[in-house]
């Protein structure tokens, strides 16, 4: 049997794939072209902040991102150099700019940088500190480092940039040579109630994308705390967990001055409930599904790794998985199979997976390791499976491996044929560790979210009084 790191390459017939680009959802769209383009690195340096002491901005180097046999790890969509050229003769590339606190990664922010990388040709994305997050929102459930690697991980991001200030400024653009940053169409507060992309708004150096509907860290901290079943795909939210997900960590809303809500913001926001820290419902579409996958089949000389499980909340423990499996091959191409909701109730019980299947679906897309999802994979990796994708290599973490309905083994056949691996990941983080900071830490959460939309409400008010005529009322 090949030992990992120097497998035996099938050769596998040529096929043809290809890329689809949605649309980049408000703001000019720049440079689309870049979906044509042939894969490119994630650039590296290391450099002093200025201002900062001895901080860094810490990108990883060519030699972290290599895997066992010295392959680049490849984002998949076309980056440009970082050097500010698209070669000979083109012209400056567009730099753009995102920030924020990518606290509890999913799907929406992966599409928030989706949309924004379409927007130019070189995305950078500023993530905030454990220090800032807490001074302006509450207590991050995920820590800066760990923050960090899950927007690493993210194939639609060129570079990150670690400890970004919380306020985007024209100076923040210009140490980075971005020609402007994008940001969704909701509002971001600063801890006295400012918007904190008023400067770039004002110079004209602002993007916006669409904000994605139907998920938010809200809803997910919402549904981890009730043990319920109503997000999965196959069933109605339940009346307990529509009034939760209504209330979440929110008294009767009066501004933080004591006073109630004119009727203009009131009737803007039902219930007294701010439109950006809400619920509202997810709606799986193919076009999303096409946005996010690559559409590469596989190619003669690459490595089919089949990969299964639940993928729920997908995390810093996903990735570290992932990014072992990627090193096995010189030219990797991973198939992550995703279990039915229902399957993985089965076996990891309570109100589990958190997120649905077209929720988990999106997650591991986003993924730079991941080429390809198998959208309800059957729970044993069968023979039919493996010839239909023509697999080389199936991995499993060091979790427990639950015998199928029947008490067979869902590794039989893959054991059987010899390339079946256990893959030491070296991370112990889990969904449920993650649910367990969730419980253990509730109050503090609820109140984080309670404090974010009294910010925005009041805002919001603010905003409605000001474009009010002079001496007159609101219509």
């Amino acid at each position: 049997m090949p030992k990992p790191g120097h497998l035996q390459h099938r050769p596998l017939a040529a096929r043809s794939g290809r890329r689809e680009c949605g649309p980049a959802g408000g703001g000019a769209l720049v440079g689309a072209r870049h979906w044509l383009r042939q894969a490119g690195e994630i650039r590296v340096s290391t450099r002093k902040r200025r201002g900062r002491g001895d901080g860094t901005v810490c990108r990883r180097s060519r030699q972290d991102l290599r895997g066992a046999s010295g392959a680049m790890i490849r984002n998949g969509h076309g980056a440009a150099s970082a050097a500010g050229l698209k070669g000979p003769g083109d012209q400056r590339i567009v730099r753009v700019w995102c920030d924020g606190c990518y606290d509890m990664v999913h799907y929406g922010h992966s599409n928030q940088l989706r949309q924004a990388r379409a927007m130019g040709d070189y995305l950078i994305v500023g993530v905030h500190t454990d220090e800032e997050i807490a001074k302006h929102k509450g207590p991050p459930v995920f820590t800066q480092e760990e923050r960090y690697k899950m927007v690493q991980a993210i194939k639609w991001v060129d570079e990150v940039v670690p400890a970004a200030p919380y306020v985007t400024t024209l100076e923040t653009l210009d140490k980075h040579n971005c020609d402007f940053c994008v940001h969704g169409n909701d509002i971001t507060l600063t801890v006295d109630g400012r918007d904190t992309y008023e400067e770039v708004k004002q110079a004209g150096r602002y993007r916006e994308c669409k904000r994605t509907q139907g998920v938010s860290t809200t809803d997910l901290v919402g549904r981890m705390l009730l043990v319920t079943k109503a997000h999965h795909s196959s069933q109605e939210m339940s009346s307990e967990y529509r009034e939760y997900a209504d209330s979440f960590g929110k008294p009767p809303h009066p501004t933080p001055a004591g006073d109630t809500l004119s009727s203009e913001v009131s009737s803007q926001c039902p219930g007294g409930q701010s439109p950006w820290t809400g619920v509202s419902q997810f709606l799986q579409t193919s076009q999303k599904i096409i946005q996010f996958a690559s559409g590469k089949e596989p190619q003669p000389g690459e490595t089919v790794i089949y990969v299964a499980g639940a993928f729920d909340l997908f995390h810093i423990g996903h990735v570290d998985f992932l990014q072992e499996v990627h090193k096995l091959a010189k030219r990797p191409y991973v198939i992550a199979g995703l279990h039915f909701d229902q399957e993985v109730n089965r076996y990891k019980g309570k109100n589990y997976p958190i997120m649905n299947l077209h929720e988990r679906t999106l997650s591991v897309l986003a993924c730079r390791y991941v080429s390809e999802v198998v959208i309800g994979a059957p729970y044993s990796v069968t023979a039919e499976l493996l010839n239909h994708f023509k697999v080389d290599l199936v991995c499993h973490g060091k979790t427990e491996i639950v015998p199928d309905r029947d008490g067979s083994d869902p590794y039989q056949e893959p054991k059987r044929r010899g390339i079946f691996y256990q893959i030491d990941s070296g991370s112990d983080l889990t969904t449920d560790l993650i649910v367990q900071r969730i419980i253990k830490n509730r109050l503090e959460y609820e109140a984080r979210n309670q404090k974010k939309e009294a910010k925005e409400l009041a805002f919001l008010e603010a905003t409605k009084q000001q474009e009010a005529p002079p001496g007159g009322e609101i219509d």
